[in-house]
């Protein structure tokens, strides 16, 4: 699945140099599954749907991050 830096997996928290904090919110799920059975290049829509279908519970945890100017 790319992701908006166009490759596939995380890229991490990046806001625009001198950004006040910008909020985060990080959802882990446990799955049934031991993977989700998804194609070479899913969409963002296919891959969250199948973790959704799968999830046995989640939990959410909140962050916030800036940058400040050099």
């Amino acid at each position: 699945m790319r992701i908006d830096y166009g490759v596939a997996g995380f890229g991490g928290v990046c806001p625009p140099e001198g950004d006040p904090p910008h909020r985060y919110v990080f959802t882990v799920h446990a799955l049934g599954v031991d993977r989700l059975d998804l194609p070479p290049d899913p969409t963002a829509a296919l891959a969250g749907f199948m973790v959704n279908a799968n999830s046995l519970g989640k939990a959410s945890f909140e962050a916030r991050y800036g940058r400040g100017k050099k």
